[in-house]
């Protein structure tokens, strides 16, 4: 069937689509080995036009150029080093050495000093800066897979302010991990079930952890991991399977996200009317023109309603000794030194959705 497309159409069409793009995954010593064939394979070159052009050099010490003067010629040329003792005498020659052995001069050593700076400043400079950040870690986000749940929670977090060189994203794929340095994220690429890996980020320091890894298994694996070694940490973990849930809490999970039964709320919701899935959607995103915030009871809150915020948002819930207390309820009556209070607060002028 696709023989049959209209090649005006399809040439129409293609505009729309970016090109295909792979990482290539050079080792080291592969990429030094290319870079060195290039400037000797130049050099080869160079010495075999000097031999084919051999009349138009003259030898000041025996008046003879042999393929070994030749080949000393090119080298003293392409290194500009110059005794004079061989040089180009004809028109030919000399054109040859403007033309086309200069250009090979600037490419060679360009080659040498590009392969200098990369392997040697670049990637020791890199290497002393990115154990600098390591050492210094401390109240960071660690997010554990950049897939698409990843992906667009590090979004989130940079919308909801978080600086990008607070959040360290660990994820075996490289090409995913350069989406990630592209937010100015802090990336690294490992696999985060390794004890030597986590430990490397220092979970242990930091301020929360966000687990996405793909797979129930492998991420109820992290946590398990995780938990041993930042106990005191918040970690949160998306689940797909219903099944799961209650493993990653077993497992240490503070917050356990199941996107599919999300997905269902909403459509549930949107069955019961038009709007409900979109007020959803728009408390879920800081973007929207509202959004939900948790946090500590403040000192002047202490006695009065969850009706009575000083923030002046709108008071859902009192998580009070472990147990979530509605607005509704008795408890939220009277607010006490230790709540955490979750609330909806506007996002700029959508203030006036609380005070109309």
């Amino acid at each position: 069937m696709a023989d049959r497309i209209n090649p005006s159409r399809a040439k129409r069409r293609k505009p729309r689509y970016a090109p295909l793009r792979r990482a290539v995954k050079l080792p080291v010593w592969g990429d030094l080995g290319i870079r060195l064939g290039a400037a000797f394979s130049l050099i080869f070159l160079v010495i075999m036009i000097h031999w084919w052009d051999r009349e138009g050099l003259i030898d000041h010490h025996d008046g003879h150029v042999s393929f070994l003067d030749v080949v000393y010629f090119t080298m003293i040329s392409i290194t500009t080093t110059g005794f004079g003792d061989i040089a180009p005498v004809s028109d030919d020659a000399r054109l040859v050495e403007a033309l086309i052995v200069t250009p090979v001069r600037f490419a060679v050593l360009f080659i040498f000093v590009g392969t200098a700076y990369n392997f040697i400043i670049k990637r020791s400079w890199e290497k002393f800066r990115m154990t600098r950040i390591q050492e210094q870690l401390s109240d960071h986000v660690v997010v554990l897979g950049f897939g698409v749940s990843g992906s667009e929670a590090v979004s989130e977090l940079i919308e909801r302010g978080t600086d990008p060189a607070e959040i360290v994203v660990m994820d075996p794929d490289a090409e995913r991990l350069e989406q990630a340095e592209a937010k100015g994220c802090n990336v690294i690429e490992a696999d985060a079930t390794r004890d030597e890996n986590l430990l490397s980020v220092r979970v242990g320091e930091a301020r929360a952890i966000l687990v996405s890894a793909g797979r129930d298994d492998s991420s109820i694996l992290i946590i398990l991991t995780l938990r041993r070694l930042a106990p005191n940490v918040p970690i949160s973990v998306v689940v797909r399977a219903a099944d799961n849930e209650i493993l990653a809490r077993q497992a240490g999970a503070d917050n356990v996200i199941n996107p599919v039964r999300f997905t269902g709320h909403l459509l549930a919701g949107s069955a019961q009317g038009e709007h409900i899935a979109e007020y959803l959607s728009d408390l879920a995103s800081v973007t929207g023109r509202v959004h939900l915030v948790e946090r500590k009871v403040l000192p002047e809150e202490i006695g009065k309603p969850l009706s009575e915020l000083a923030s002046g948002g709108r008071g859902l819930r009192i998580y009070r000794n472990g147990s979530a207390c509605g607005f509704w309820e008795h408890e939220a009556a009277c607010m006490q030194a230790g709540d955490v209070v979750v609330e909806i607060l506007p996002n700029g002028e959508s203030e006036n959705e609380f005070t109309a």
